[in-house]
């Protein structure tokens, strides 16, 4: 019996052991991460991780999943696995040949979290080869997080408050007519008798003697009808206006109104501007065709001579309207003062009631104190609940004191009032973008487009979506820590530079952000004087500059 076995079954079998055969382990320099450090972006960690597979390596027979795996302060966190497959497999997965080797590639993504800043990322491989199934080493393909980009914070940003009408001065004019008879100027009792004149005086009487109130001036216009010649009601116009200036001089020395600015006069000779809204707002049958002539015609004679002409529609005019153009008009401007500062205060204390809703509002803008504003908030929504601006502006302290909550439901309660409230929809847009529902927080700005206090918090939703180049044109010239960070997650230091300095009121955030600046520009005296100040403003930087790879470089240690 021959005991020598064939070739052929030799093969086959050495074939199949090379088959079943284990993969070898990856080695670490077959992987490269984009970036690596990994960096923040918007609020997620996206990074791409390419394996370069060599020859003879993946087994024909095998599916390797892959995890990418975050391991930071004691904790790990996946990504999504991806599944490669052997040339023999009989399966949907990517194939990796044995002969020529390949190129994988692996996404990763992960919600940052700030403890990922000291973190590592390590590929799992769960190999299943045949009936076996069996892991091999961890590969570590990236060391830690550049997280600059989640600097940027929406409780920083102002709420768009709703405006107050108050008006410390408010304008009020008082007048009356006095009207005269055709190719007349004086001035007949039963004109100075009418309602409107005695009213007008009555007015200018008690102005005189309201502390709160200023007579700036009084004026009389004097007019003439435009029939007649020129030169006739040239002096009919000067007449009316000398008769009206003397009996209102008389009047006002009778009533011992002295302080009332200055007494002005004019006469217009023919009011023909006066003719025209008058004929336009009548309902003379032929009025298109007098202003037609009055188009046609500049000249005052020939207006006259034309429209006279017009014998069926004269007499209407002279019925009705050339009578309203023969008149002396009385105007006074008074000027009510309203109550100042310290009035609108002490009014507050004592009984918020006496205010109106304008001084309410307004006095809510005289102090920063928080708690104070809300206690004037609160009273001009107990006293004016169907006006919405005490609701948004409540709203705003809210936000203001980090009660996102409470925040939230005044914003709502203003929109339910106005639905069409632009500040109102910003704002709610404000406190989903502190919860991070950029969703939401997009939907909510769409409704404020337009309003002057939206670029910035547009500017940190892209900055939170990743979007930095957008992020810089919303904030466009603002001058605030998150326009700054735009500026420096685009590369334009020295815009960024300047934007820190013309802060008026840094804080710690604006001097660990020149921090920054400093380690990117190669700047190390920039990066500890401007960290040291940062920690003294806030300790908890300290421990944030610690970990932070911005800093790798530098010791750091004096400064923090």
């Amino acid at each position: 019996m021959n005991r020598l076995i064939p070739v052929a079954f030799m093969s086959g079998a050495l074939l199949l052991t090379g088959c079943n055969k284990k993969m070898n382990q990856f080695a670490a320099d077959y992987f490269t991460t984009n970036p690596n450090p990994l960096e923040v972006v918007g609020t997620h960690v996206p990074a791409t991780v390419t394996g370069n597979v060599p020859a003879k390596f993946f087994k024909k027979n095998a599916v390797v999943t892959v995890t990418p795996v975050l391991s930071y302060g004691g904790q790990t966190q996946n990504a999504p696995s991806v599944t490669y497959q052997g040339e023999k497999v009989r399966g949907n997965h990517s194939v990796v040949s044995y002969e020529r080797g390949g190129v994988v590639t692996i996404p990763v993504n992960y919600v940052y979290e700030p403890a990922m800043q000291r973190s590592e990322l390590y590929l799992d491989f769960n190999v299943q080869q045949g009936n076996k199934q069996y892991v091999l080493p961890r590969v570590k393909v990236a060391d830690g997080i550049v997280a600059t980009a989640a600097l940027a914070d929406a409780a920083t940003l102002n709420p768009a408050a709703s405006a107050d009408a108050f008006q410390r001065i408010i304008n009020e004019k008082y007048s009356a007519d006095i009207h005269f008879l055709i190719n007349q100027a004086n001035l007949r009792k039963e004109e100075l008798n009418s309602d409107e004149v005695l009213r007008l005086n009555r007015d200018l009487r008690a102005a005189a003697g309201d502390t709160t109130r200023v007579i700036e001036e009084i004026n009389i216009s004097s007019y003439a009808s435009p029939d007649g010649g020129i030169d006739l009601n040239t002096r009919l116009a000067q007449n009316r206006e000398k008769n009206t200036k003397g009996y209102m001089t008389a009047q006002l020395k009778k009533d011992k109104v002295t302080e009332f600015g200055e007494l002005t006069a004019q006469f217009t000779a023919e009011d023909w501007e006066g003719f025209q809204k008058l004929v336009a707002a009548s309902d003379i049958q032929d009025k298109e065709l007098i202003l037609s002539v009055l188009s046609m015609y500049k000249d005052p004679e020939q207006r006259e001579r034309e429209i006279r002409n017009l014998s069926s529609i004269f007499d209407q005019l002279a019925d009705q309207i050339l009578p309203q153009l023969r008149y002396s008009r009385i105007t006074a401007s008074v000027n009510v003062i309203g109550k100042s500062d310290a009035q609108l205060n002490e009014a507050f204390d004592k009984d918020p009631s006496t205010l109106n809703l304008e001084e309410l509002l307004y006095t809510a803008t005289l102090t920063d104190d928080l708690n104070r504003k809300k206690a004037i908030y609160n009273s001009a929504i107990r006293l004016f609940p169907k006006d919405y601006r005490a609701y948004n502006n409540l709203g705003n302290v809210l936000y203001r004191q980090g009660d996102y909550d409470g925040a939230m439901a005044s914003f709502k309660k203003a929109a339910r009032i106005n639905p069409n409230a632009p500040e109102a929809a910003m704002n709610q847009g404000l406190v989903a973008l502190v919860n991070n529902d950029l969703r939401a927080a997009n939907t909510s700005f769409g409704s404020a487009a337009g309003l002057d206090d939206l670029g910035p918090a547009l500017g940190v939703l892209y900055l939170k979506s990743g979007d930095v180049k957008g992020a810089v044109k919303a904030f466009g010239n603002d001058k605030s820590n998150n326009a700054a960070l735009a500026q420096i997650l685009a590369g334009d230091y020295a815009k960024a530079k300047g934007t820190l300095a013309a802060i008026n009121a840094p804080d710690a955030t604006t001097y660990y952000l020149m921090a920054v600046l400093g380690a990117r520009t190669n700047n190390e005296q920039m990066v500890t004087s401007n960290l040291r100040q940062a920690v003294k403003l806030n300790p908890e930087l300290a421990r944030s500059a610690a970990n932070d790879l911005e800093f790798a470089r530098y010791n750091i240690s004096r400064a923090i």
